[in-house]
């Protein structure tokens, strides 16, 4: 074995894999045949990279998370303003990267792609450089973020759907399949079409995520508040000051995705 083992636990590297001397593989670590393990990388405990599947650059992953075959993990970055350094790809716990997965490295040396944790990243999924992934995200087959973008914890990627550069997913939003996202899609809120618009919340998930009646009863209200009312974005914004839940941590959750907010919103 090439690597450094970060542990006396077993750790199981099929024979035709090629681990780098440098690698970092923590206890119970399985590599399976033909697989790729680059000399920066590090492989948190349990990981398991299945055959032909390829992890390389400055890229560091949990506990528990699973590459599946051909699926390539910390690529360069597409980015023509890539000038060399060290920029990285990091990545939580027990994340799922189905087949073919590509996830890439940031551009600028020193600086990161990010992953948290409870992904699941379904077959032919693209994250481009620099994106910051939150938790408990699911990315649909063939679906692709563009550079810079940011989802939000539970949000949800259907599949086919292009996001843009810089756009920002809100917490528990609903991207519907084959929707091109060129804007911000906020929380709690479903956007489908291309260009992709806000069409109603997502019910669905609020519920699958636990939210009460009376939680989705408010994210409706907000739904048609900022929707439904013909305000500007800026004009329902600070109507919200008088909203009766205005302290509440959801319309917080909308007011904080506002202030962040540059493309306008879906």
């Amino acid at each position: 074995m090439h690597a450094t083992s970060l542990s006396s636990a077993p750790v199981s590297i099929h024979p035709t894999a090629i681990v780098e001397p440098g690698a970092q593989l923590a206890a119970g670590v399985v590599i399976g045949a033909y697989a790729y393990i680059g000399p920066q990388v590090r492989l948190g405990p349990a990981s398991v990279v299945q055959h032909h599947a390829t992890v390389e650059g400055n890229t560091s992953l949990g506990a528990e998370n699973t590459v599946y075959p051909y699926a390539c993990l910390g690529g360069r970055s597409h980015d023509l303003k890539f000038k060399g350094g060290n920029p990285g790809l990091q990545i939580g716990d027990r994340n799922v990267f189905r087949e073919y997965v590509t996830v890439h490295a940031a551009t600028q040396d020193g600086t990161l792609t990010r992953m948290g944790d409870d992904n699941f990243l379904l077959a032919y999924s693209h994250v481009a450089h620099d994106c910051q992934v939150g938790n408990q995200v699911i990315i649909s087959s063939h679906a692709a973020l563009g550079g810079h973008v940011t989802l939000a914890d539970k949000a949800n990627i259907g599949w086919s759907s292009g996001i843009h550069q810089h756009c920002r997913i809100g917490y528990c939003a609903m991207i519907g399949a084959c929707s091109k996202v060129v804007q911000d899609v906020p929380p709690f809120m479903t956007a489908d079409g291309n260009p992709a618009s806000v069409r109603t919340i997502n019910k669905i998930g609020l519920e699958r995520a636990g939210f009460s009646s009376a939680q989705i009863e408010l994210v409706r209200s907000l739904f048609k508040h900022f929707y439904q009312k013909g305000y500007t974005r800026s004009e329902a914004v600070a109507a919200l000051a008088a909203h009766p839940q205005a302290d509440s941590w959801i319309v917080q959750n909308i007011l904080q995705f506002s202030k962040n907010s540059t493309r306008g919103w879906a």
